[in-house]
């Protein structure tokens, strides 16, 4: 079988602190070959690159999470007191690193009470940083598609929409800007229409697949706590919607991983 590529996922998040090692340890076995680890804030993102420094095939991407700005234990407030603009400061030595993919996650989330402005703001910097150091982006949009497409089209930056809510009309102008779409366990959700349209849409060299991990673990396991490994269920609905075999999805998926994350 075809290694897997998650391109989106959380291994420094607290749900793994009892078993971490373990669980990255065992991702090879597992037939997981490399995985995006994502930074929230300059904490996580300093402790992704401590993951990525024993487990070589594990990358990170470092930004600040729209979230972050509110979050009592991010380090946007707890360390900067809400002042992402020297978080931004402290955290950009670290794309020097040739372990840091991405800039990222980022962007815009209006399911929770964050300040729009400084979301924005922030959406913004993290953008134009992309851009300026000519790296791709992880662009995190929650019920944000508007402002969150405006700024995808006024900048035009490489990289991907994670965790894709959008429509498959949508999914034509922005990969045709030179978007990757990210899937991940909500297309095997019995609700998934949406996404399963969208995801049918996506050209096959912009398809990405993720976790989000340790969230959003798809059926059968639904509620529990989510890991790369599991993405063998994502590809398998991926590939019957697309009318390929998993092991060509997978594939497909590596090789679109590579090329936008630059990892030889």
């Amino acid at each position: 079988m075809a290694a897997i590529f998650d391109t989106h996922a959380h291994y420094t998040a607290s749900a793994f602190n009892a078993d971490r090692d373990a669980v990255l340890s065992a991702l090879p076995g597992k037939n997981v070959g490399l995985v995006i680890d994502c930074g929230t804030d300059l904490e996580s993102s300093l402790a992704s690159l401590a993951l990525g420094e024993r487990y070589p095939f594990l990358y990170s991407a470092v930004g600040i999470h729209p979230e972050s700005l509110i979050e009592e234990d991010a380090s946007t407030v707890c360390r900067f007191g809400g002042d992402w603009r020297a978080e931004m400061a402290a955290i950009r030595p670290l794309y020097e690193n040739p372990r840091v993919a991405a800039v990222g996650e980022c962007g815009l989330d209006y399911h929770w009470p964050v300040p729009k402005d400084e979301q924005l703001a922030l959406f913004e910097a993290q953008l134009q940083l992309a851009l300026e150091l000519d790296r791709p982006i992880i662009v995190h949009d929650r019920e944000a598609h508007a402002d969150t497409y405006a700024l995808l089209k006024k900048y035009r930056p490489r990289g991907v929409v994670h965790c894709y809510s959008g429509s498959a009309e949508d999914v034509k102008w922005l990969t045709a800007q030179g978007l990757y779409i990210g899937f991940g366990g909500v297309v095997t959700f019995r609700n998934a229409r949406k996404a399963l349209e969208a995801a049918a849409a996506v050209p096959a060299d912009r398809l990405l697949i993720e976790t989000d991990c340790p969230y959003m673990a798809p059926v059968p396991y639904r509620g529990k706590r989510n890991d790369s490994s599991l993405l063998t269920h994502v590809a398998a609905t991926l590939a019957a919607l697309r009318g390929v075999d998993p092991e060509t999805l997978l594939t497909q998926t590596m090789a679109n991983g590579r090329t936008l994350f630059g990892i030889r």
